[in-house]
Formats: C-alpha cells, structure tokens, sequence
C-alpha cells in the first residue's frame, strides 16, 4: 500500500475493520414530482389486496357470468343450510310461493282489463271487474306478507353465516404455524380474506335472494304471456333483451371508471395519513413539511373533483343510451303487438295485458343484471374466503395424544436445521446443544446468525426441517404442539402491547383474562421491575393499558418491557426465553430484571435462555454459545471464550472497550515549570 492511499485509509480500516461500501452516485435532479403528472394515477399502484376481485364481473362475458350463478346459488344455499335449516327452508319456501302469488297477481289484472275492455267500458263491466280487482289486491297483499316472511328469515339466518364464517376463520388463523404467518403473501391473504370475504359473505345471501326473485319474477311473466298467446315470448324477450345488454354495457363501465376514481382516492389517502398518523406528527413539525404535503393533497383532490364530474357525466350519458336502446327494442315489441291486435290474433283486453307484462319484464331483467354482476362478483371473494380456510386446515399445529412434560431435566437439539419458506439459505444449520435444568445460557451473535430461530425452535413454534429436538429424550414431533408451547414462556424485544388490564397483561401467559394467582402476579411484578409501573397507575391492577379506551393508560416501551417480563415470569414454565428483553430499559432497570431472572439461580427446576447483543449482561450465565451464519461456532463459559480469543473474545472486548473509553477520565494537563 502507497502512503497515500494509507493515509486515505480510515482509522476503522487501519485497525482491521472493514469500512463502508461505497458505490458511486451521481447529483440528484433539482426538482422532482411526487407522482405522475397527466398519466393515469392508477398505473402507478400496487394492487392493493382489497381490490384483487373488483370488478370481475366486468371482466367476464355475459356467458360465464350465468354459468356461474346456478354453483354460485348452491355454494351460497348450503351455507345458509348448514348455518340455521328451518330459516333457509323458510326463505325458499317463501319465496317461491311469493314468485306465484306474483304471477297470479298478473293473471288476475289481465282479467281485469279483460272485464274492463273486452266489449268497450261500461257501468256494468265495472262492476263486474270488482271481484278481480279484490282478487288482484288479495294476490299483491299476499304477496307482500310473503316478502316480509322471507325478509324475517333472512334476517335470521344471514347473521349465523357471517358468525360461523368469522369463527371458523379467526380459529383456524390463530393457531397455524408461526413460519406461515412469518410469509408476507399468507398475510395478505388473510387480510383480503378477513377484510373482504367476511364482509360480502353477509350481503350476499340477501342478494341471491334478490337474484332468485327477479328470476322467478320473469319466469312467472313469460308464463302468463305464453298462456296469453305463444307468440308474445318472443315479443318479450324482443323488448328484454336490448334492456339487458344497456344494462349490462352501463355496469361495466361505470366499474372502470369507479376503479380510475378508486386509485385517485387511495393515493390521495397517502397523504392525508401522513398528515394524521400520530408517529410522524413530531417529525412532520420538526421539518415544517406540512405546507408541502397540503400542496400535493391539494393537486390531487383536484384530479379527484375532476373523475368525479366524468364518472358523473358518463353515467348520465350511458343511462340515456341503455334506455334510447331499450325504448327502440320497446318500440318494435310494440309495433309488433299492434300488428297482432289489428290482425286480430289477439283480444284488446289480451293486448293491454301483454303491455304491462312486458313492463314488469324489463324493470325485472334490468334489476336482474345488476344483481347478478353483484352476485357473481361478491361471490369471488366468499369463495376466496372458503378457499382460505381450506388452506388454513391444513397449516395447523401438530396434535398429538402424548402432551408436554409439566418438568424438564433436559433439552436437547441434535444436529438441527431449519429453512424458511421461500427461502433457499438455511437459517440453522446442524445446531446440536444440550440445555439442563437449573441452567442458564445465552445465545449471543450478529444479527440474522440464527440466535432467535433456534430459541423459537426449542419454544415449539418452528419446527425443524432436520434433526430433532427432545424433551428428556422424546422428540416434541411426538408431543402436541400447543401443549409444548404451553411449557415455555417467551419474552420478546417488541412484545405485543395488550389493550387489557395490567392484570389481564400478565395472566394473558397462561391463556386468561379473567382468572389470577394474587402471589404470583406480586411476585412476577416484583422481580421484573413491573411493582412500581402498575403501582403508579390509576386503578393499579385494573388500569386498561391502552389508550383506545376510555380512561387508559400508555406505557414507555421500557414500561413495557418490564410488563413483558412479568407476564413470563408469571406463566411460572420449566423454560424461559428472554429474547433482548431489556433493550428498551434504563441501566438500572436493566441491572434489577437481571439480578432476579438470570442472577438469582433459585429456579433448579427452569432452563433460562437469555439472547442479548450486550455481552456484560451475559457473563455469569453457565454457558454462551456464539452463533454466526446459522452455525454454532463457540460455547462455553465467559472465561472459557475470553481464553479462546475468537469472535466472542473480540465482540466483548469492543463493547468493553467502548464504555471504557467513554468513562476514562481526562489526563490532567502537565504542570509549567515556574523558573
């Protein structure tokens, strides 16, 4: 090396520690846009997992559509069967006969206007068209009973699905493996599945019931006209059939322009929840960054305006051309009617009949379409649902008939590897200790080496891919899975902020809310540091800590820390893993949590495994394994790997090295020598 380029060096790389990367970068533009300009804002998001099935409809033909809705019917049917019998009977019972009462109820104002209108209108014929009138209010009376009937059961067996639908999901969710729930697509499709499938797995059994109605609302009408006189079918479906295709043609672009203006809206909403999340409100007035923020809401919302008024003028203008192509397809099944009456194929009173059966017949079609698009489209994520539980069936844990041992003597990992999903590297790799009771280790090493992959693996929440893991000799593949977790408490660096009593925070451990042991909550309080935080709340015990709820309380993260230590103290297991649980505590906090979890070895009965990046806190453990690329590359005692020299011996000695450096004290400045 040239002595310039050792004076180039920095000390850190003099001193055998490599430097940062550096890559080169040219100067930044002088002004870029926060998105696109005059492009379609839609192109330039993901596809959010909430609108995956969004108009599907849209995208089909009308053919596939009413392929599907005959399985979609039956998927829907046994749901609402298997949910609550007798009210889906009653549903279908009902509406059925609701469909005859209608037909009847045209039947019957036929032969009204066939009184009415058969010799010309006259004092008599009205009089004689009374008992049919008071025949056609019967029918619609009935008819409107029977609807209520159906609305009742509906309403009754409506909320039973989404209630086993929401069960079954939130029971099969919270207890598949953790490696699933650690994969990023899995929880996107939980939360499409949650989000979306639940909530159109309540709306669509009231709309296959619309669908069913509207159905059997044309059937009834194409048998009156056929009973009316064969060739009116066709005259029917002459003046449906452009109706429908409107319909349909308005459905599906009123869709793409709704899904334009949906994306304008969800990038909007970027913005406005930077303006209003809580955790970058320091930041946003620290950088005075709200004025500039306002400004790109402010041009968006201005695109917005500006879909709206087109989503607004292009619905008026597509209603205007379905109905200029219904009213054509009326027209010509009008003229085709008057053609049979002057031909006299068909009675007057027959005539008016057909009229307004073909008025009923396209309110009916058109109301059809829109519902069956709902349906077929709803019907995706309902099944997305289903299929999501499916998959969730099989990610269960093990069950076994043989449980976790209350005590264990000793654990053992022989020769143990494990690979995430999706990934090709392993994150263990022949790891093999074995850990006694009365013992307490640590596992110590970089980041991502492996350390909380292995302590998750001897929790019984991963399992390994190689190798075994035994609980005095049994291997826990043979044990059931949440009766081995069960019999390990577990404390996290970022444990999970429960919105329950302090109290419900620590029994939580052992799978209550409701039910305590006094003395032991104390005593857990108390050797984690938690006494005084709970002490120091309204309400001690009973203080709900979250400020969601009225009159609760927020912690510190070192607060919380101390809680998360409690809560696994208190589950009182023959295992403890403290996984960095003190990162976010003070000094002296930090010293109390050790001093009576790691410290005082008055547990013979408990394995302890502290993981920690701060080496002083893990000198007095019994043994130390270092892990580096998922490997074990050291273990003993502090003393045993100071004396080896390796990677913990260097580590140490650079922390060590750093607190010495920042506590040694100045020298003192040479005295001047007075003549």
């Amino acid at each position: 090396m040239s002595a310039a380029q050792g004076a180039a060096s920095s000390p850190d790389e003099r001193a055998g520690v490599p430097g940062p990367r550096r890559e080169s970068l040219g100067l930044p533009p002088t002004a870029a846009p926060t998105g696109p300009g005059d492009g379609d804002l839609a192109d330039e998001l993901e596809e959010a997992y909430w609108s995956v099935y969004d108009g599907a409809a849209a995208k089909s033909t009308v053919r596939e559509v009413l392929v599907r809705l005959p399985r979609i019917v039956r998927q829907i049917g046994r749901l609402a069967w298997q949910a609550d019998r007798s009210a889906t009977l009653a549903v279908v019972v009902l509406q059925l006969v609701s469909a005859a009462m209608s037909a009847f109820g045209l039947v019957a104002s036929v032969g009204v206007l066939r009184e009415l209108f058969g010799q010309g209108p006259t004092p008599d014929k009205v009089r004689n068209a009374v008992p049919q009138i008071l025949l056609v209010v019967g029918f619609l009376s009935a008819r409107a009973l029977l609807e209520a009937g159906v609305a009742v059961a509906q309403a009754r067996v409506t909320p039973k699905i989404r209630t086993a639908l929401e069960c079954d999901f939130l029971r099969l969710t919270a207890h598949v493996r953790l490696e699933v729930v650690d994969d990023a697509d899995w929880h996107d499709d939980a939360y499409r599945a949650s989000d979306r499938g639940l909530f159109y797995a309540r709306q669509i059994v009231g709309q296959v019931v619309s669908l069913a109605s509207t159905l059997l609302g044309l059937i009834g009408t194409a048998g009156v006209l056929t009973a009316l006189h064969p060739a009116l079918l066709p005259l029917l479906l002459l003046s449906v059939l452009p109706v429908g295709a409107a319909a349909v043609r308005t459905a599906r672009a009123r869709f793409h322009s709704f899904k334009r203006w949906n994306a304008l809206q969800r990038r909007v909403r970027v913005f406005s929840w930077l303006l209003l999340e809580r955790d970058a409100a320091a930041e946003l007035r620290s950088d005075t960054a709200q004025n500039a923020i306002l400004d790109e809401h402010r041009r968006l919302t201005a695109r917005i305006a500006e879909e709206d008024t087109h989503l607004g003028v292009s619905s008026a203008l597509l209603t205007l051309a379905g109905r200029a192509v219904g009213g054509v397809g009326t027209g010509v099944t009008y003229i085709a009617l008057g053609a049979m009456l002057i031909a006299g194929w068909l009675p007057l009173a027959a005539g008016a009949g057909a009229v307004l059966a073909i008025q009923t017949g396209q309110t009916a079609l058109t109301r059809f379409v829109d519902v069956a698009h709902l349906v077929y489209e709803h019907a995706m994520w309902v099944d997305d649902l289903l299929a999501f539980q499916e998959r969730c069936r099989g990610l269960q844990p093990r069950r076994r008939a043989v449980t976790a041992p209350a005590t264990v003597a000793t654990l053992t990992l022989d020769d143990v590897s494990f690979t995430y999903p999706g990934k090709e590297i392993p994150a263990l790799s022949g790891i093999s200790m074995t850990l006694r009771a009365g013992e307490t280790v640590a596992f110590v090493g970089v980041n991502g080496s492996g350390k909380s992959t292995c302590s998750r693996l001897i929790a019984g929440l991963y399992e390994a891919g190689e190798g075994a893991v035994r609980w005095d000799g049994v291997d826990v593949r043979d044990m059931d899975a949440e009766s081995l977790q069960a019999r390990v408490a577990t404390v996290l660096q970022d444990p999970v902020h429960f919105p329950f009593s302090a109290l419900a925070n620590l029994t939580v451990s052992r799978g209550t809310l409701t039910e305590a042991d006094p003395q032991r909550a104390w005593d857990a309080a108390r050797a984690s540091g938690a006494e005084q935080v709970i002490a120091g709340l309204p309400g001690t015990w009973q203080a709900v800590l979250s400020k969601r709820f009225r009159g609760g309380q927020e912690l510190s993260a070192g607060q919380w820390a101390k809680i998360a230590v409690a809560r696994g103290l208190y589950k009182n297991a023959p295992v403890l893993l403290l996984d960095e649980p003190t990162a976010s505590m003070d000094p002296k906090a930090e010293h109390a949590v050790y001093q009576a979890v790691l410290r005082n070895k008055n547990r013979t009965d408990q394995i302890t495994v502290l993981i920690s990046h701060r080496l002083a806190s893990v000198v007095e453990c019994d043994r130390i394994f270092v892990f580096d690329g998922g490997r074990i590359t050291e273990a003993g005692s502090h003393q045993q790997l100071m004396s080896l020299g390796g990677d913990y011996a260097q580590m140490f000695t650079l922390q060590a090295a750093g607190y010495q450096a920042a506590s040694a004290p100045s020298a003192p400045e040479p005295r001047t020598a007075h003549p």
